[in-house]
């Protein structure tokens, strides 16, 4: 099968007053390609500043490919990934700076303690790693190695870089996997306070997640 390649809108900057953090993300009849294989086709979406969008089906019908296609790590075969009207991925630079991506693996090197994981990216946003820790309570774990933590604690490691991002669009692939209840609600009010700040939040999930008011796309 070939790819068919759509025209795409010029660049433009979102205008005076209106910050790129309170943008609507829009997909206009996407397709991808894994190799030959066709995962999906005709697929649509937006999702308003503080918008949530959970995105189901079964395995393999491409709910991961199509937050990746978001994130600008796949390019769609067909169709426009918009924010705020212009093309998404006139520059990818720009767009990976709008993007926080959290993914299945949690990125946490075992060797570097639980502080050491966060440096980068609080070097990046200048943020604080003390704030960031106690928003996933692991406050009385920083100085510990990554290698000891549980695999529950490292998902909280790995949302606590999202605490640490300015990024505006969350894309969340089963953001709760290994989680209690507990930090279930704590990771529920830090969505919520994303959303109430105008950033947007797309999640891959099986299980019903803490995301009031979130509209479903269901993959087949």
């Amino acid at each position: 099968m070939h790819a068919i390649r759509a025209m795409r809108p010029p660049r433009r900057k979102c205008p005076p007053g209106k910050p790129e953090r309170f943008a609507v993300l829009t997909a206009e009849g996407v397709a991808v390609f894994r190799g030959e294989r066709l995962v999906f086709q005709d697929v649509s979406l937006t999702v308003p500043a503080g918008g949530g969008l959970i995105l189901a089906g079964a395995n393999g019908s491409g709910k991961s490919t199509l937050l990746r296609m978001l994130a600008g790590l796949v390019r769609p075969a067909a169709g426009l990934v918009l924010w705020d009207g212009a093309d998404a991925f006139a520059d990818l630079a720009q767009h990976g700076e709008r993007v926080a991506y959290l993914g299945h693996q949690d990125a946490v090197k075992p060797g570097l303690t639980v502080t050491e994981n966060l440096h980068f990216a609080a070097a990046v946003s200048r943020r604080s790693i003390p704030a960031a820790l106690e928003a996933v309570g692991l406050e009385t774990l920083a100085d510990l190695p990554s290698r000891m933590l549980s695999a529950g604690q490292k998902r909280r490691l790995a949302i606590a870089r999202l605490v640490l991002s300015t990024a505006a669009l969350w894309l969340l692939d089963e953001p709760t996997l290994g989680l209690d209840t507990a930090s279930i609600d704590r990771f529920g009010s830090l969505l919520g306070r994303h959303r109430q700040g105008g950033g947007i939040v797309v999640a891959a999930t099986h299980v019903p997640l803490p995301l009031p008011g979130a509209t479903e796309l269901r993959l087949s």
